[in-house]
């Protein structure tokens, strides 16, 4: 990766889109003092943040050649995010690409060996991973509190956010396909998918059902149709069990149950015990995630979530297309 010499404190950022989590990124990079520019099709739009949130309104390709931009951060419809990658890249800038990084895996791959053969900083908004609470919950897996995974199952429910592009697998799935595959450390080697597709063609639900080599089994359950919000991801350990619940306050955001599981001449016997809640440090994920894309183009450290991880969950979601009920 190329280093720069510049301190984390110098460096400018453009963010390109400014939708929902664009304006997120732009007020973040802002309170950072690391906001460069702003890129949208709509000057009108660039124009506003820029006078909110200070920095530069510049169109795409001015941002491409000015050498006071370092980095660039990419919100944009999905099928649009592969491309501009690739120009942000010959461009020599260093990029944040949001989730997913590309519609295919040809297109995912094809940013993947751009950055390589780069040497610069590509990484995948995967923001989750940055969260203070999935921290804690990897910390505990690898200290062995859980003991040996078993089985990982999360469910990411709510209502709205519907895409024209992407359906609820794509939009939603990619965020706890990249949690398990921290928690566990390898890739699915099976993976299958149902959903249902209520409003139009697109799935409005779905289920990926996921095998991994070392014998853990999980599931992912999404919906974008849901009349309540749901962000929960549990481990089963052969110690104890693990909540990493986000829709709770801070001080239950994690929660580790020491249940005991034993089997005798009867059968299969269980004993349920109250949650031990793990206290963690509050933050916001994604003003840690740009801190750490901001370090890693300063010091050249490699990312956290490189956009090779980004490869990874469009393969399983390519491999995991819903078939509708």
């Amino acid at each position: 990766m190329t280093e720069t010499a510049a301190p984390t404190s110098e460096l400018k950022i453009a963010v390109v889109g400014c939708g929902v989590w664009g304006g997120n990124h732009i007020r973040t990079l802002a309170g950072l003092g690391a906001l460069g520019a702003v890129c949208d099709r709509n000057p009108e739009k660039a124009n506003e943040k820029v006078a909110e949130f200070g920095g530069k309104a510049l169109s795409f390709e001015d941002m491409l050649a000015d050498e006071g931009i370092d980095g660039v951060v990419l919100a944009l419809p999905p099928h649009e995010h592969a491309e501009a990658a690739l120009q942000v890249i010959a461009a020599g800038k260093h990029v944040l690409v949001e989730k997913p990084i590309a519609l295919s895996v040809a297109d995912a791959r094809r940013v993947v060996e751009a950055a390589e053969a780069s040497g610069l900083l590509a990484m995948t908004g995967h923001v989750l991973r940055y969260h203070p609470a999935f921290e804690a919950l990897t910390d505990l897996a690898a200290g062995g509190q859980l003991g040996e995974i078993k089985y990982v199952h999360s469910h990411r429910l709510g209502l709205g956010r519907f895409h024209s592009e992407n359906d609820a697998l794509w939009d939603i799935a990619p965020h706890d396909l990249s949690l398990i595959m921290a928690l566990t450390g390898e890739r699915p080697d099976a993976v299958h998918g149902e959903g249902s597709a209520v409003l139009n063609h697109l799935s409005d639900f779905a289920h990926l059902h996921l095998s991994f080599p070392s014998g853990v089994r999980g599931h992912v359950f999404t919906s974008r149709l849901n009349p309540y919000r749901e962000r929960r991801l549990t481990v089963i350990g052969s110690k104890a069990m693990a909540v990493f619940e986000d829709m709770e306050p801070w001080d239950k955001k994690l929660a580790l149950y020491h249940h005991e599981v034993w089997e005798d001449e009867t059968g299969f016997q269980s004993k349920m015990v109250d949650p031990e809640y793990i206290a963690i440090d509050e933050g916001m994920p994604l003003t840690r995630e740009l801190e750490h894309f901001l370090h890693c183009i300063a010091t050249g450290e490699a990312p956290r979530t490189p956009v090779a991880d980004g490869l990874a969950v469009i393969e399983i979601l390519s491999k995991g297309t819903v078939t509708h009920d």
